[in-house]
């Protein structure tokens, strides 16, 4: 009855996947071209993503923003993340991030596993 349940949630938008942080951090090797993690990361091609989660956007000193992304006002939780993720182009018209999105839920899911465990 659970699974029923859990299935019927996911399936009415209600919940979303569980990721794997694991297959999340290897998603993360298509990002790396551009973003760095983990304690030498800093700002290149794209910024790095260390504490991604919970920081307000364009707020590294390491990295120059778009001028969108610095009047964006978000701050990246993860369902903000998430949309980013799925579409930035439509989240922050004008970003300069030069990748289109990710339509497979699962993938989004995963990665967001993996930047969970960015500190």
């Amino acid at each position: 009855m659970r699974v029923y349940f859990l299935a019927v949630l996911l399936a009415a938008g209600q919940v979303g996947a569980v990721g794997d942080a694991k297959v999340g951090a290897v998603l993360f090797r298509r990002c790396a071209s551009c973003h760095q993690v983990g304690p030498y990361a800093q700002g290149g091609f794209g910024p790095q993503l260390n504490g991604v989660i919970g920081r307000r956007a364009a707020s590294t000193r390491d990295y120059k923003y778009s001028e969108a992304m610095q009047k964006s006002g978000l701050v990246w939780d993860e369902k903000t993340l998430a949309a980013y993720l799925r579409a930035p182009h439509d989240v922050v018209p004008g970003t300069s991030m030069r990748f289109w999105g990710i339509k497979d839920e699962q993938q989004v899911a995963d990665l967001l596993s993996f930047m969970r465990t960015l500190k």
